[in-house]
């Protein structure tokens, strides 16, 4: 079943892109869902049902439906500057519920918090130089930047203190998921978009949500 789902999300995700590059926005928007649908799957499939886990398919869950609402920017054009903000919004709150599933099991939480802050500073300078963007979606940057590098923080000082397949696993579908954000950023409002970069991000994303809903087959 796992390998069953993992493969038919790449696949999913191949085709949307197919679709997408082809600026056909409503079977793209179909096919994202539908290779999203797979890690939830995996994650509830998964799921041990402690409250830890429970968190972690939740967060799945809601990164799917932000999925869909991403890629309807494209399908309803006159509205998509708010659909992107909404879809960030609620990318956010999945997020948020990572973060809760794994900050309790945290021993080095003010350390972690304060190395959040100052990574986040450090890499929102980096990207203000790199793009252009109104000041909307600089404020929602700063925030979801700083709220999925407090989550890679906290994940990553996990892993050192309690090495695990599970602290292992997720720390690196953290990770993942940031680096795709950052190209997500760069390639939306850089100077220039690049097929490769969208590539690129669709990859790191769908491995980093997968190394997460796979990780809650290792959590005891």
């Amino acid at each position: 079943m796992l390998y069953i789902l993992t493969v038919t999300c790449a696949v999913l995700a191949g085709v949307f892109l197919t679709y997408e590059k082809r600026k056909q926005y409503v079977p793209a928007v179909i096919f994202k869902g539908l290779a999203s649908m797979c890690f939830v799957i995996i994650g509830i499939y998964n799921s041990s049902g402690t409250e830890t886990a429970r968190l972690i398919v939740l967060g799945l869950v809601i990164g799917c439906i932000a999925d869909v609402l991403l890629n309807l920017r494209m399908v309803f054009e006159k509205k998509g500057q708010m659909i992107f903000l909404v879809g960030i919004l609620v990318f956010l709150t999945g997020h948020i519920m990572y973060l809760a599933a794994v900050l309790p099991i945290c021993q080095n939480k003010p350390v972690c918090i304060a190395a959040g802050v100052i990574l986040t500073a450090l890499l929102m300078i980096w990207i203000f130089r790199q793009i252009t963007a109104k000041t909307a979606f600089k404020i929602f940057g700063v925030v979801y930047i700083g709220a999925i590098m407090l989550l890679n923080c906290v994940a990553a000082a996990n892993f050192i203190v309690s090495p695990s397949a599970f602290t292992g696993l997720f720390a690196a579908g953290a990770v993942l998921f940031l680096v795709s954000d950052i190209v997500l950023i760069l390639n939306t409002f850089g100077s220039e978009f690049k097929q490769s970069l969208r590539n690129t991000n669709i990859c790191l994303y769908y491995a980093g949500q997968l190394l997460i809903a796979i990780s809650l087959l290792t959590l005891e």
